[in-house]
């Protein structure tokens, strides 16, 4: 038995991704999902978390109005929200992907959940128009709320063709442990936030 088994052993703090096929683990195994990752890399900083996957390949922003209700009878302390990249590959309108994150945000604040936003950007071939008002959303809620903060969710992923799958768009299990890395400071400073509201 480890020495911190005791009574003051917390219980694993529970984190929801939720998101789209980059959180789902699209054509991965389940060891390289990142949520198997992320709960894997925070349990060797001695930071036991259950990871739960709430990932839906193919899921726009409305798609995850539409189940936020649902994700949160987890009652996750922490959540990642990473979802939008869909609504870009659609072509959607930036302004309804921000309504529609500003609504799952609400849900999750009024449930007294840590956020963390990970952003996506939209690539130069949709028009430098749509690009600067979808690229725009994500840092304009971050700072509307505060929130850590990830502005690219595939940053150094993207574009790497050894960090991904063979349709160029969705990391391989390498890709994953990049992404994983650059969450992994603000997933460890949400739960820190966590304990110190419980502690007061």
């Amino acid at each position: 038995m480890s020495h911190n088994a005791g009574p003051a052993a917390a219980e694993p703090m529970r984190i929801l991704a939720f998101g789209d096929s980059l959180t789902a683990g699209l054509g991965l195994a389940e060891a390289e999902t990142l949520t198997t990752q992320l709960s894997e890399a925070l349990t060797k900083m001695g930071r036991p978390a259950s990871v739960i996957n709430g990932g839906v390949s193919g899921d726009t922003t409305a798609g995850g109005v539409a189940r936020i209700d649902w994700a949160l009878a987890d009652q996750p302390q922490v959540m990642i929200l990473a979802l939008g990249a869909n609504d870009m590959l659609r072509g959607l309108d930036p302004a309804n992907t921000r309504a529609n994150l500003q609504a799952i945000i609400a849900k999750a604040q009024a449930a007294g959940i840590e956020i963390v936003l990970a952003g996506m950007l939209a690539p130069p071939n949709l028009g430098s128009e749509y690009k600067t008002a979808f690229d725009a959303l994500y840092p304009a809620l971050a700072q509307a709320h505060d929130f850590l903060f990830l502005p690219f969710l595939l940053q150094d992923v993207a574009q790497d063709s050894g960090l991904n799958q063979a349709d160029g768009m969705h990391p391989n299990g390498k890709g994953v442990a990049v992404m994983v890395q650059h969450l992994l400071p603000l997933v460890t400073e949400a739960m820190d936030r966590v304990a110190r509201r419980s502690a007061t």
